[in-house]
């Protein structure tokens, strides 16, 4: 009797999820959306993330990405843990994370999982869209998530009005845009701006004043024609920051897959 996953095997979320190019822009999306969204004080609670940033923002995606990849108890279980540490940290306060701030992050991993997709590989169909939208779903009821939208028609509606009303520009935004290029140093943070430039929304993009345009984009080409001759780890040494690459190699869950 096989085991029951919490994603079917053949999903565009596997796909998604399967590959470090696309997990490193919704780290570079959500990395930028995590600064100015008005409940990171939540973020800055325990003190971890001004002291590692990437760290944190890791942790985050390894979650998403081990629930993706497990079966069904097994993900179940990963969610009570995360639930687990968010009740540790609001008995800590004294006070509860706010319902819509569950949903942002929520909305966040949704939102980059289809935007980096996009930029990297190709346009996804409605009902592959729909597809993340239920995974991400189930994700957010077995974190008891109150008010979330029902289909990704709606979901789209609460993402832009949550962004609307729930982005700003503050004293904490500045500290962790400046903890970013304290621990990248200058050429990968530049690297990050730039990928932000490519993958965030409009509303973000408007609040950091970034530029419309990324330099990145006329090099994409070059970057895949990179990975069909296997010589984009290459490329990643070079950029990226070396205490992280052991995470990074084992977030490439497909190439492993197929090296079997």
């Amino acid at each position: 009797m096989s085991t029951e996953m919490f994603v079917e095997e053949k999903s565009i979320v596997r796909h998604i999820w399967g590959n470090s190019d696309t997990i490193l822009f919704i780290f570079a999306g959500a990395s930028a959306e995590f600064a100015l969204n008005k409940a990171v004080d939540w973020l800055y609670f325990t003190g971890k993330l001004p002291e590692d940033p990437l760290g944190r923002l890791f942790s985050t995606v390894s979650y998403a990405r081990t629930i993706v990849f497990s079966d069904k108890q097994s993900a179940n279980e990963a969610i009570e843990r995360i639930n687990h540490i968010h009740s540790s940290v609001e008995n800590k306060r004294g006070k509860n994370i706010p319902d819509w701030a569950y949903r942002d992050v929520l909305y966040m991993l949704i939102d980059y999982s289809i935007r980096s997709y996009e930029v990297l590989e190709r346009k996804l169909t409605t009902a592959e869209k729909r597809e993340v939208y239920d995974v991400f779903y189930k994700v957010g009821k077995g974190m008891q998530i109150p008010g979330l939208p029902v289909n990704f028609e709606d979901f789209e509606k609460m993402r832009s009005l949550h962004m609307e009303q729930h982005l700003i520009y503050g004293d904490l935004s500045k500290d962790l845009f400046a903890q970013y290029r304290k621990h990248l140093g200058p050429l990968r943070n530049q690297l990050l701006l730039e990928t932000q430039r490519l993958i965030v929304p409009i509303q973000v993009k408007k609040i950091l004043c970034l530029r419309r345009r990324s330099l990145l984009k006329p090099l994409l080409g070059l970057y895949k024609l990179s990975r069909s001759i296997k010589i984009d780890w290459l490329l990643k040494e070079l950029l990226l920051p070396s205490q992280y690459k052991k995470e990074i190699r084992s977030l490439d869950v497909l190439t492993a897959q197929r090296e079997k």
